[in-house]
């Protein structure tokens, strides 16, 4: 029973760059396969794939959607991932449960660059994977150019995979238009029509040269992997079309190369030849499960969650991999009851009694479990690693009442979407929302508003700038007296200044002699000066300044920590006037990640961000990539995803960490404590926006 279900289905994911059609294919899978009777599109936003009220809204998919279909006996279940690189986390986390992938791209060789990411991460992983080449009409500006134009694609996909890229199929033109393909394992030409199988049809004449040279490159590349094959080339036999089957299936299943399919997708074209080798050469859940480690036959319950979602009518769902063993319905899975168990076809669910080893499938009410958690074991299974924040805004319930429901609210939001970060910031006591650019937020925003009723009021996070001292003030007295009836209050103190280098913070010592200050009051001493500290002259906290409790006195009766505290506050009020106060604005260590292409672009960039460039060299297993180091203002950094991707075709990447504190340059300075008032915005704009 266990091997019959792992042999009768398939887990593929469609991935691809954001319009690249990944949804329509889904459509035309499900449509093919006689799961759904009518097609929906991304412009009505009624498909499968972006069923959710956040992709209506966009037009785009935002999270991944399962759906399953049945063909040939059977069962695949589709993971419908996020083109956008904003939601990228979204589709690695899916991934790595997958027997295979297929990306989905446009016919134009400059945009290939986009799946340089994608690819990588495929390879690293060794996920077996497809291309499919969609809206492949758009290659065709003429018959003559068909040809041409997809070899120019491939030789572009080449670029950007480690693994050789292998043509199935050939494009058949005639005039502006795409008619058909031909089949390069069997050398069968066909004719695309609408809605239906395409029809096999003779050759044609004028693209036998061009069909010749395209199969022999395809059984170059197999050979590559196939001694036997390799023989046969160099015999010059024609090898027989299920030796070339059995090789594509080999070599896919091992990740060693990467076919491409041609089609469009809206109007099925090219969908069922790509099914049928989804069905025939793509690995088996078995396999993937071996490749990864896993015993099959076993029957100890071991599983995977891709993906968390919180559903407004059945709460909390997490889709999963079955790797080895059964669940039922009402099992104990690491402490916690499953509570349903379900299969997915965008928000429709089909009740399950339970499920067995190589499916995905929807659980119920796994509390306390997230994603990427291993089901059945305390062990770690690899996940695919979380992408650092790059886009931050503030957050502020627009009712005041609601503030107390945020953090619970915001741990769900987290739960369902990994790739989020939240933090009350120390100096400013902002709550900061981070995530991958403005729509990533902009979607987590209207989850709060739609799900939980948390409507937010947002602006740019304030820039934590502190300030500290040019100049040392000596002797500085501060007494205070206060005679209300009964004990009164005295204090009375002499404090010495000093800046300290940068990035020595504070200190704090005492050179009493004599017990002119006893030795009860002088934590009181600096309590008042740290308090004071807090805000400084200029409006930020003041940092890097030693202070030395000199002299004092105090009286028998009347003195406390309390009067000294005061004291302490008076003297450096006084004293910091005569230290020439300076603002010093938080610098971070930046390596921004592009094309080589892009690398002077980035250069450019870095430098319109007052950024100092440290140097570019190549980036460790990145193919034509380079990884610039440099220091850039955090009060620069807020839009810099934002300009990067679009100077990078949207794939460029950076990382940070907060490298010291820096003195503002005096125009800017001026600028930032003009418009700021001590608040930290400092950008002489109003940040405020919903």
């Amino acid at each position: 029973m266990n091997e019959n279900v792992i042999r009768a289905t398939r887990n593929v994911a469609i991935v691809g760059p954001y319009l690249s059609g990944k949804t329509a294919l889904l459509e035309s899978l499900l449509s093919v396969t006689g799961t759904i009777t009518r097609k929906g599109n991304a412009k009505d936003g009624n498909t499968v794939g972006d069923s959710s009220p956040e992709a209506h809204d966009r037009k785009m998919s935002v999270e991944v959607n399962s759906a399953t279909a049945e063909y040939e006996n059977v069962r695949f279940t589709f993971l419908d991932c996020p083109g956008s690189i904003e939601f990228a986390q979204e589709t690695y986390n899916a991934l790595i449960g997958v027997d295979a992938a297929v990306i989905v791209c446009e016919p134009v060789a400059d945009r290939t660059l986009t799946l340089a990411p994608l690819f990588k991460f495929l390879d690293d992983w060794e996920i077996p994977h497809l291309v499919f080449i969609n809206k492949i009409d758009r290659a065709c500006t003429d018959e003559t150019t068909c040809g041409s134009n997809f070899t120019d694609v491939l030789n572009a996909l080449k670029s950007v995979s480690s693994r050789p890229i292998v043509p199935h199929q050939y494009p058949i033109g005639k005039n502006e238009q795409i008619i058909g393909f031909i089949d390069l394992v069997t050398e069968q030409a066909y004719h695309y029509h609408p809605g239906a199988p395409a029809d096999p049809v003779p050759l044609p004449e004028h693209l036998k040269a061009q069909e010749s040279a395209a199969r022999q490159e395809m059984l170059e590349e197999l050979a590559n992997f196939d001694d036997h094959l390799l023989e046969e080339l160099l015999e010059e036999i024609n090898p027989d079309v299920e030796e070339i089957t059995r090789d594509f299936k080999m070599e896919l299943g091992a990740d060693l190369i990467v076919p491409v399919f041609i089609g469009i997708a809206e109007q099925d074209f090219g969908v069922r030849p790509l099914l049928e080798a989804l069905l025939k050469e793509a690995p088996t859940p078995e396999t993937t499960a071996e490749r990864r480690g896993f015993i099959q036959g076993e029957n100890k319950v071991l599983a995977q969650i891709l993906k968390t979602y919180y559903t407004p009518q059945g709460g909390k769902l997490s889709l999963v991999r079955m790797w080895q063993g059964t669940i039922a319905d009402g099992a104990l899975l690491n402490g916690v009851r499953v509570n349903g168990l379900y299969r997915l076809t965008g928000h429709q669910t089909q009740s399950l009694q339970s499920v067995s080893a190589g499916e995905i499938v929807a659980v119920g009410r796994l509390e306390g479990l997230r994603t990427g958690d291993l089901l059945g074991s305390d062990e770690l299974l690899p996940k695919a690693e979380i992408i650092s924040p790059v886009y931050a805004l503030a957050i502020v319930p627009e009712k005041r009442n609601d503030e107390v429901k945020l953090s619970s609210a915001l741990a769900k939001l987290l739960e369902e979407d990994p790739s989020l970060v939240w933090e009350q910031h120390g100096d400013t006591h902002e709550v900061i929302l981070w995530g991958q650019g403005e729509i990533h937020l902009k979607v987590a925003l209207d989850r709060l508003r739609r799900k939980y009723n948390l409507p937010m009021v947002t602006h740019l996070p304030q820039v934590p700038y502190k300030e500290t001292i040019r100049k040392s003030a000596a002797s500085i007295h501060g007494r205070y007296k206060h005679q209300s009836g009964g004990h009164g209050q005295f204090g009375d103190v002499y404090l010495d200044i000093a800046p300290q280098p940068r990035g020595k913070g504070f200190n704090f010592t005492d050179k009493i002699v004599g017990g002119v200050v006893p030795k009860q009051y002088i934590p009181g001493v600096e309590v008042g000066v740290r308090e004071y500290l807090d805000r400084g002259p200029l409006g930020f906290p003041v940092v890097d300044v030693s202070v030395t409790l000199t002299n004092g006195s105090y009286h028998s009766v009347d003195s406390s920590e309390q009067a000294f505290k005061q004291a302490a506050r008076l003297a450096m009020q006084l004293g910091m006037e005569k230290c020439e106060s300076t603002l010093l604005e938080p610098i971070a260590k930046v390596e921004i990640c592009a094309p080589n292409e892009c690398t002077s672009k980035v250069l450019q960039l870095v430098s319109g961000h007052r950024g100092q460039i440290l140097g570019y060299e190549g980036k460790p297993d990145w193919k034509g990539w380079d990884a610039v180091s440099v220091y850039l203002p955090i009060a620069e950094m807020q839009d810099l995803i934002v300009e990067l991707r679009s100077q990078t075709m949207g794939v460029g990447f950076f990382n940070w960490e907060f490298d010291r504190l820096q003195e503002v340059p005096e125009p800017l300075a001026k600028r930032v404590l003009l418009t700021a008032g001590g608040n930290g915005n400092g950008n002489g704009k109003s940040n405020d926006q919903r």
